[in-house]
């Protein structure tokens, strides 16, 4: 048998970590990915779609959906990967799960965990968040939406935390404006890869019934 991909591949000493719901992956989730290869200097990025996740009161689309709009989304970029694991985890994902899973398989690498703002913003409440800071390299990409708003709380890590911040042009884009867009019929090839806008329309994602 033979085994699976992250881990024939995975052979980086710096690895970055980038998940997300993905639903869809739209343009600004590629230009952060592209810029966390580009100016962490990353050996790999692995590409994690969310399984269920703990924060989301939504409903997501079907994890093959999400799986398949992430590998046309991401699936061009150099050195990426796209892993599955979240995806197929039993129950809530937790980011802290999927680091000591990685930390296990890797024990030498360096963790770059990639996020917006608007995630690091909430850090301190995701789960076991002492951990994952002293596990990983926290790398933010600020969204102008966030830096706009005049009454966003600023972005202030425990002092523990090991901060770098991502460079990115101005991006707007959102998967919620998406979604909007989408349901209603309106064109969405201005937001996500051609690949992912043929896809959404193909199965007919976010539409009412």
């Amino acid at each position: 048998m033979l085994a699976p991909p992250w881990k024939t591949q995975m052979t980086a000493s710096r690895l970055g970590v980038f998940g997300g719901a993905f639903d869809p992956p739209h343009l600004a989730h590629v230009a952060l990915a592209r810029a966390a290869l580009e100016q962490l200097g990353l050996d790999q990025l692995l590409v994690f779609p969310t399984g269920q996740a703990w924060h989301k009161a939504r409903a997501m689309s079907a994890p093959e959906h999400r799986l398949a709009m992430a590998r046309l989304a991401f699936g061009e970029l150099p050195r990426t990967v796209i892993d599955e694991r979240e995806l197929r985890r039993a129950g809530p994902t937790y980011t802290i799960d999927t680091l000591r899973e990685l930390k296990a398989e890797q024990p030498m690498a360096q963790l770059f965990l990639v996020m917006g703002q608007d995630q690091a913003l909430a850090l301190t409440r995701w789960r076991e968040w002492e951990a994952i800071l002293a596990m990983s390299i926290i790398c933010v990409a600020a969204r102008p939406s966030v830096q706009a708003d005049a009454a966003a709380e600023p972005l202030a890590l425990p002092a523990q935390a090991r901060l770098r911040q991502l460079r990115l042009p101005d991006m707007p884009e959102s998967a919620t404006e998406v979604r909007a867009l989408a349901a209603a019929g309106a064109g969405i090839a201005h937001l996500v890869a051609p690949a992912v806008a043929r896809y959404i329309d193909q199965h007919h994602l976010y539409r009412s019934a």
